[in-house]
């Protein structure tokens, strides 16, 4: 499909709901109180095509904000697939602008999806500043302070963290899935994944668990739908689920920086 065909199909396919989406105003009215006691947050990493599309269709169906977190290079022709869960074609920065457009929320998952706790302190530090400068050029109104960096593989280390929070709001890595409800000056975000079957029954498993507490912020890293990447959502249980939270008043399906932002009222 050429650029200005798949454009249309984006403006045209998103069940007439696009054209009434103002970036900022999805959850604009929420505020994090007593009646909301439950945030669920999926995190859908890589950036491929199709899955950001449709994701974003199922999300606008709910008048929700989708979290999609890209590799800057990834639409590159010289870019090097880190396995073959990656195989999958990738959005570039027209679409991401496109979809930020409509009111979701885009932000860094690295430059090439290398490991960071393996690689060398100062390498690391290199390959951060090189995917926030490709933001910084080719995402509309992009912000380090108010972005959230996604780890690669969820692999972090103490010194790679303390340092990127000089560059970057906060940080998603590994860890457990449910988060304290947001806080000022929360910056170390941590989350599951799981793979590289289906994951509706994990998914569930872990929503039903977030439920059962009495107040909690459940991070949930996804990747393609169907049939692409590493551990897939299906459509099907994803339009399900968000129907089925959508009814729930104490619960809030946010983007993970959106939710963060709540407490940063001024930023």
């Amino acid at each position: 499909m050429q650029k200005q065909s798949r454009r249309n199909f984006i403006r045209t396919s998103s069940f007439g709901l696009g054209a009434a989406i103002i970036p900022g105003t999805l959850n604009s009215c929420l505020n994090l109180s007593k009646k909301i006691t439950h945030i669920v947050s999926l995190s859908f990493d890589d950036g491929f095509e199709k899955s950001s599309i449709k994701t974003t269709e199922i999300f606008e169906k709910y008048k929700l904000s989708a979290c999609i977190n890209v590799i800057a290079s990834a639409h590159e022709n010289l870019f090097e697939l880190p396995n073959q869960y990656h195989a999958c074609p990738v959005g570039d920065f027209d679409l991401w602008n496109e979809l930020q457009a409509r009111g979701h929320e885009i932000m860094p998952h690295s430059l090439k999806h290398t490991n960071l706790r393996e690689a060398p302190l100062e390498e690391a530090k290199e390959l951060v500043e090189k995917c926030l400068d490709i933001f910084d050029n080719k995402l509309d109104s992009f912000d380090r302070s108010t972005a959230i960096f996604n780890f690669p593989y969820n692999q972090s280390s103490p010194e790679i963290e303390e340092w990127i929070l000089q560059e970057v709001m906060a940080f998603r890595t590994g860890g457990p899935e449910i988060n304290s409800l947001p806080y000022e000056g929360m910056a170390r975000l941590t989350c599951t994944s799981y793979g590289p079957e289906n994951i509706d029954a994990h998914l569930e498993s872990r929503i039903q668990n977030l439920l059962a507490l009495p107040e909690g912020w459940l991070i949930y890293n996804t990747h393609g739908l169907d049939d692409e990447g590493w551990g897939p959502v299906s459509s099907a249980y994803l339009d399900e689920l968000l129907a089925r939270m959508s009814e729930l008043d104490h619960v809030a399906v946010l983007p993970v920086g959106q939710a963060l932002m709540q407490t940063h009222p001024n930023r």
